[in-house]
């Protein structure tokens, strides 16, 4: 019933929404009537009936931009855990792993603080936060004293670092058309210039300054691991105060609609589409008419649907929805393993690689730190 409210109620801009079936391929339905909250299942398809509709601009391509930022600082920073772990080794004197176990539970950390609490106070703190939190505490870890504090910052790093993926892939996509939603993947263009202009900055920095061996390893001899923290702390600043100061992020409309606040979600509609220089026909009215027709206009029942209110964002619902359905278990069930083996093998090939050259050189051939960066 609720399919056939929003194609009535979603006429008046439907009727000029470009096809894009031959771009997208055909809407595959992970969902089944019941799975979720219905009335915010039907607002959702409208918002993104507006969005389409609006398009892909300028709005869409500089959000392209400033997100991709977040995917350069996630691909940096754990990278580094491995880059300065021979060197950081030689002048501390610790287990090496431990550096690394200190980045992952920051991350872990991070994710799961910031995926959640982006939708409980908003996508725009969390948005601005995360990546400025990595670069201060990037800054101050290449002053660090000693093994804790430098773990400490790192694992702090983590935190930022952490929110990056899931907080901004969840901004760019609320923001662009489904037609253009397979920009995500491109996204990952950020990932591969954060490990190549890391590893072209650690090349000279730690071949250069750093102790050749941990006997007599003075902090004086060793400045390259710390010149290497603050330049790409530096750098990640820079681009956080690119995206706050050059771009202001408008809050997801769906996350708006989902807490109730319809009438701002309309206006965020409304705001991307005068940045993209066009405008849109959604109303107020065609936003709630799914609700109105459900409820028959009553007020207590407009509260029990804000499915991001706060008697809801606390429960488990959320990830029993996940599973709900075969087709979401099964999908659910992929990624997680999917993005698992990528986690362990990508933590085990950065973060030791480069420390393994350095240690066990000898073996290969050439264990100068020259050759191992």
């Amino acid at each position: 019933m609720l399919s056939k409210i929003v194609d009535s109620t979603t006429a008046s801009f439907h009727d000029v929404l470009p096809d894009v079936s031959s771009i997208t391929g055909p809407a595959i339905d992970l969902y089944e009537d019941g799975y979720n909250d219905p009335v915010y299942q039907a607002k959702a398809r409208i918002l993104n009936r507006a969005i389409q509709d609006i398009g892909m601009g300028r709005y869409q391509w500089y959000l392209f931009v400033v997100t991709g930022f977040g995917w350069f600082a996630d691909s940096v920073w754990p990278l580094l855990s491995g880059l300065i772990l021979a060197p950081v080794v030689n002048e501390f004197h610790f287990n090496g792993p431990l550096l690394s176990l200190a980045s992952n539970i920051g991350l872990l950390v991070g994710a799961v603080f910031w995926g959640l609490g982006c939708d409980i106070w908003g996508r725009r703190w969390s948005f601005n936060v995360t990546l400025f939190m990595a670069g201060i505490f990037g800054l101050a870890s290449g002053g660090a004293p000693n093994f804790v504090a430098l773990a400490s910052l790192i694992a702090m790093v983590g935190v930022g670092v952490g929110g990056n993926l899931p907080v901004d892939s969840a901004v760019f996509l609320d923001f662009v058309p489904g037609s253009h939603q397979y920009l995500l993947t491109i996204l990952s263009i950020w990932w591969c210039l954060g490990q190549l202009l890391s590893s072209l900055i650690a090349w000279p920095l730690i071949a250069g300054y750093s102790c050749a061996s941990a006997s007599d390893c003075t902090k004086s001899d060793n400045m390259g691991w710390r010149y290497l923290l603050i330049i790409l702390g530096g750098i990640t600043l820079s681009l956080w105060a690119v995206r706050f100061f050059t771009f202001t992020l408008l809050e997801s409309p769906r996350f708006l609609s989902g807490i109730g606040r319809d009438a701002d979600a309309i206006e965020v509609i409304h705001k991307l589409a005068k940045f993209n220089g066009t405008t849109s026909l959604i109303t107020l009215e065609e936003l709630e008419a799914p609700e109105r027709a459900i409820s028959g206009g009553r007020p207590s029942f407009v509260e029990r649907h804000k499915i991001l209110s706060k008697s809801s964002k606390y429960d488990t619902g959320h990830i029993k929805a996940l599973f709900a359905t075969p087709k979401m278990a099964w999908s659910t069930s992929l990624l997680i393993a999917i993005w698992g083996i990528i986690g362990l093998a990508s933590t085990l090939y950065n973060n030791f690689l480069p420390y393994l050259l350095s240690s066990r050189g000898a073996v290969f051939g050439d264990g100068s730190l020259y050759i191992t960066y």
